[in-house]
């Protein structure tokens, strides 16, 4: 039997097929096993099919043999994680566009990547000024020593500064590549790259040997906002990536902070935006910083002897909804959909909400069940 995370790497050698459309296909056919072997008429039914993209896929698909893709991948690429993995972050799997292949170096943390040890994300400009550096550092020291772990993407400046005072402060810290996770770049970087594979992961959603490209670095960032449960944003011009990250984590729900600089400052004029927007002030007092980002609830397992019915908390209407769908045998997402008759975006809110209090958790292809 092929396992499913072969079908994952097959659907992502078809032109035309990126992380949304497979995140699509899996909600819509509860596998992309099933997808796979779907009839043209049954791929338009799904969103952004349209006549060009379901072609592709006919001329293409017919080609491809999922089982021996795999293999090879595997050989080429002997550390990897997708969807169907067990071990894919947890908090990655919940965003809109989760990478169908995820590469990894490094020491693995399975509590990081089931969610129950808090990651934070910084990141801000190649060109920090003395004022964004040190803050930086104390910043990513303080998170370290509380049990956090840093992740950023191991550009110049900013990213640069709190991967190396994570781990001076005895801490992990996650750095995602634009490039392959066996490519160093920058260049400049590589001792740091060396450091980071003994104190924590490299992480990228694209295969070894892929050099740097413009297009990839933008797309990097959702991996950075979705790993995290908060992003920090330190120093950032108007127009730099740090901003986009920012972006992504609004649309994952995640909080934004971001440090405060003065008016006439270059490099902090992309954070000032951020707080006019309604991002949380980065003060002085880093003991409230870290209260604030230890609140953020965690992924914690509950065991059902713990959590008899009588102490089940008071839900919304939505969540309640969502809840009386779901059984103790695990369900796909595309059929809770059918359940409640809701909308899948607000489905999938509503499954995180009840994940993160312990009600509910979540099995390798998008299956759920009561805790």
């Amino acid at each position: 039997m092929v396992e499913e995370g072969a079908y994952w790497l097959a659907w992502t050698q078809i032109s035309g097929i990126g992380p949304v459309l497979l995140r699509r296909l899996q909600q819509h056919f509860g596998t992309l096993a099933t997808a796979w072997n779907a009839t043209k008429v049954q791929l338009g039914e799904v969103e952004g099919f349209g006549f060009q993209t379901l072609e592709k896929v006919v001329q293409q698909r017919s080609r491809l043999h999922p089982e021996q893709l795999f293999t090879k991948h595997q050989q080429e690429n002997s550390h990897f994680w997708t969807p169907a993995d067990a071990d894919y972050p947890r908090l990655l799997l919940e965003t809109p566009s989760p990478p169908p292949i995820l590469y990894y170096r490094g020491e693995v943390e399975l509590q990081e990547n089931l969610g129950q040890k808090p990651m934070v994300g910084i990141v801000g400009t190649r060109q920090p000024s003395e004022y964004g550096i040190r803050w930086t550092r104390q910043i990513s020291t303080a998170l370290a020593k509380n049990g956090f772990t840093v992740v950023s993407g191991m550009a110049e400046g900013i990213d640069t500064e709190s991967h190396i005072a994570a781990m001076k402060a005895g801490g992990r810290t996650i750095a995602v590549l634009g490039t392959g996770v066996d490519v160093i770049y920058p260049h400049k970087n590589r001792d740091l790259y060396k450091q980071i594979l003994t104190a924590g992961l490299v992480v990228s959603e694209y295969p070894t040997k892929t050099a740097p490209d413009r297009t990839h670095f933008p797309r990097r960032n959702r991996i950075i906002a979705g790993l995290s449960r908060a992003i920090l944003v330190m120093e950032a011009p108007l127009k730099s990536g740090a901003l986009i990250t920012a972006t992504y984590a609004n649309e994952f729900g995640r909080d934004v902070y971001a440090l405060p600089g003065r008016l006439d400052d270059h490099p902090s004029q992309g954070c000032l935006k951020l707080l006019s927007q309604g991002a949380t002030f980065i003060l002085k007092e880093l003991d409230e910083l870290l209260t604030m980002l230890g609140a953020i609830p965690q992924i914690d397992g509950v065991e059902a002897s713990t959590a008899p019915e009588q102490l089940m908390p008071t839900l919304s209407p939505e969540l309640q909804t969502v809840m009386n769908a779901i059984a103790s045998d695990a369900l796909p997402f595309d059929f809770i959909i059918q359940q409640t008759g809701m909308a899948a975006g607000s489905v999938s809110g509503a499954l995180l909400e009840l994940e993160l209090m312990g009600l509910i958790s979540q099995l390798p292809g998008m299956r759920y069940q009561k805790s």
